[in-house]
């Protein structure tokens, strides 16, 4: 199964959006709604997650710079850069403003979008974003060096045979990934796998991403905002998705069994919070004054 076909009934473009070569995936009826993948991932990460969204919404998965089948910018100097070529994909499908959903690097991306052009973010979801743990020492030595080999590049000329044989995934999706690795569906291997190859600058990304800090910003995001999470996430810990809801003065919702890919491992029940949150947002909008827990400031709360 190709890239192409992944997205089960979306459209794959590749349009010329400011100079840049960029390949990005439509789907879908409804209010606009953009996914935002994260660092080395590509659109095709959410193949699990983003036809259940489409049920509802014209969805909207770009390829970020760099990454799949977009262009790397020119100079990339802040994830600002990436969140400024995400909205000016959403303006040219017609698909502003919108309510995004941003996973682990993504979700800081959604974040620079939602500070420097609030009018273009209608609601904000955060699926284990990366920001806080990812400015340690620690992290800049590790995607220094995954950034550098590329792993994923080697092991994704051999994703056919790890999606069809269960045991195959322990070693590749296994600790920093998937809490379960054999449990993912072969699609899903697929979605993390299948762009590996053709990325042409995760480095400048991992970059921005190590100058990023989000915390002095997140109490300016005035938009209804959702926090999810996997509780076994060993990449971007529990204990950062306290801070950031905290911080962001709004929901956190906890999948107990999930891992850092949880959009793959449990697409159905991110689809069901991210649509129960978004469900909110609209009732308020057309009732306005009415009082929700959607993520407006001075608001808080966790599931477990």
């Amino acid at each position: 199964m190709t890239g192409a076909t992944l997205l089960r009934g979306f459209d794959v473009h590749a349009r010329e959006i400011r100079g840049l070569r960029t390949r990005y995936w439509a789907g879908g009826d409804g209010p606009p709604l953009v996914l935002v993948h994260g660092l080395g991932g590509a659109a095709v990460n959410f193949t699990e997650l983003a036809p259940l969204l489409a049920r509802r919404h014209r969805v909207l998965v770009p390829d970020l710079p760099g990454h799949g089948g977009t262009e790397p910018l020119a100079r990339l100097e802040s994830l600002a850069d990436l969140a400024g070529h995400v909205a000016a994909v959403a303006e040219f499908e017609g698909m502003r403003p919108a309510a995004v959903v941003g996973y682990s690097m993504g979700g800081l991306v959604a974040l620079r979008l939602a500070v420097g052009g609030p009018d273009a973010v209608s609601a904000l979801a955060l699926v284990a974003p990366a920001g806080i743990v990812s400015t340690t020492r620690r992290a800049e030595l590790w995607l220094a060096a995954v950034t550098a080999i590329r792993p994923a590049r080697f092991v994704a000329r051999f994703r056919s045979s790890i999606a069809r044989r269960p045991n195959l995934r322990l070693p590749v999706f296994g600790y920093w990934g998937a809490e379960d690795p054999l449990a993912l569906p072969p699609e899903a291997v697929l979605g993390f796998l299948a762009a590996q190859p053709e990325h042409e600058d995760v480095v400048s990304a991992a970059r921005a991403l190590r100058r990023d800090d989000p915390r002095p910003d997140l109490e300016r995001i005035r938009c209804p905002t959702l926090l999810v999470w996997g509780a076994r996430d060993r990449l971007i810990p529990l204990e950062d998705a306290f801070e950031f809801a905290r911080r962001l003065g709004c929901p956190l919702r906890i999948l107990p069994a999930a891992g850092h890919l949880v959009v793959g491992e449990f697409p159905r029940e991110c689809a069901a919070l991210l649509e129960d949150f978004l469900d909110g947002v609209r009732k308020v909008d057309e009732v306005p004054g009415e009082a929700e827990a959607l993520g407006e400031p001075g608001r808080e709360g966790t599931d477990a």
